[in-house]
């Protein structure tokens, strides 16, 4: 895989760089409220721009049908990636029409553009290989070279992530590179006790990295809505709580292949309940009750583990020398339920561990719950293809980086 690093030593002033960044941030209307995958990029941009390309910064928003909708415009990424480069930043109003082969078209050497919503065209997502192989072509009248820096995209089988690279010399952006490399640590490197912490809402969503990880791990904790069902496959009622009964014979075979390995799986012991789903919006005064994991009222919603199991999972990371965390603990945004996901995040802190954060909702809480993010080892991404990665499955955006 050929790296940014030998790309700008073989020159590319006066070329047009394609970047595949992931500005798929989250707004509220036109204001973004978590900018970090926007910051992630600018290295790969500011590097380009500074050696004299002409920046052609390309991402996905949310998931619009496959045509142009105003709520997912990225205008506001463009305007914010202007603010961090400190220089303006061109944008164009479509993917690859008029206003992207003007746009590209006026830039001068060091100058930077984003153009549209990739997913405004349905060739981005298709699972034809012609449609997709059609936008690709059309992507690549854009640009002389493709560098690719999207990490959050890179297990989708898209054609700016997937089949782009084929169409243009290519190289992985310096965020790419760093998420392979830490990704590497918890795979092929791994500092021991490896403890992984696994959060949110579905246990269907974690299965293949749990299964994965049984292999490799020392202590798996489980939190979020997803401990519901481990709870319930031991025989425990669960109330409200979020369940996918479905998935009770594989978790009970989980759970018996962990003991057989002598991984270590723990569960929460006191969780926090209520009657009632929090308001997330007003943020209205919630008052939970801490009861313990096996007598949860049959009316009542686990939404975050209690403070013992905060104890607990902190000194079982404590000794660690690598830790995985992937999900937050309980509906964190709201403050009655946040102490068990600011617990995992303070204990990796405190902790002498290689820490590394998983993306996704993990990232976001750690930002919006105040935490420095320069005291975490990692923080990724990419939540998606972090956990597809530990799966160990091969991912498009990677395999079409590879020479």
């Amino acid at each position: 895989m050929k790296t940014i690093d030998e790309l700008l030593a073989e020159g590319v002033s006066g070329k047009r760089v394609f970047v595949r960044a992931d500005l798929n941030v989250p707004l509220d209307g036109t204001t973004i409220t978590d900018d970090g995958r926007i910051r992630a990029v600018v290295p790969t941009v500011k590097a380009l721009a500074d050696a004299g390309a002409r920046v052609v910064v390309a991402s996905h928003l949310g998931r619009p049908k496959g045509a142009p909708d105003p709520a997912f415009s990225l205008a506001p990424a463009a305007a914010r990636l202007g603010e961090l480069l400190g220089t303006e930043v061109a944008f164009a109003t479509d993917t690859v029409g008029d206003s992207a082969t003007a746009t590209v078209a006026g830039l001068s050497d060091g100058q930077v553009a984003v153009i549209e919503n990739l997913r405004f065209n349905a060739g981005e997502t298709s699972k034809d290989d012609a449609e997709r192989g059609a936008f690709a072509d059309r992507l690549a009248t854009l640009a002389d070279v493709y560098v690719g820096d999207g990490f959050g995209a890179v297990h989708r089988k898209h054609a700016s992530v997937f089949d782009l690279p084929a169409r243009l010399p290519h190289a992985a952006g310096y965020l790419i590179a760093t998420e392979v490399g830490v990704l590497k640590k918890l795979t092929d490197d791994v500092q021991r006790p490896y403890v992984v912490a696994l959060g949110g809402a579905k246990v269907s969503d974690k299965l293949g990295v749990i299964d994965h990880l049984l292999e490799k791990a020392d202590r798996i904790l489980i939190g979020g809505g997803m401990a519901y069902t481990f709870l319930k496959a031991q025989g425990h009622e669960v109330g409200i709580s979020l369940l996918q009964e479905d998935q009770i014979p594989a978790v009970l075979e989980y759970l018996d292949r962990a003991k057989e390995r002598g991984v270590e799986f723990v569960l929460p012991v006191d969780v926090l309940v209520s009657s009632e789903f929090p308001d997330l919006k007003t943020k209205a005064p919630a008052h939970p009750t801490t009861v313990a994991a096996d007598a949860i009222p049959a009316d009542e919603e686990g939404l975050d583990i209690g403070p013992e199991t905060r104890k607990l999972y902190a000194s079982k990371v404590a000794d660690a020398g690598t830790v995985f965390w992937n999900g937050p603990m309980g509906v964190f945004e709201h403050p009655a339920y946040a102490e068990g996901t600011k617990a995992v995040a303070q204990a990796l802190l405190d902790s002498p561990a290689f820490t590394v954060v998983g993306g996704g909702d993990s990232a976001a809480a750690v930002r919006i719950l105040g935490f420095d993010e320069t005291k975490f080892g990692h923080i990724s991404t990419g939540g998606g293809a972090s956990l597809e990665y530990l799966e160990g499955k091969q991912l498009p955006g990677l395999v079409a980086l590879e020479d």
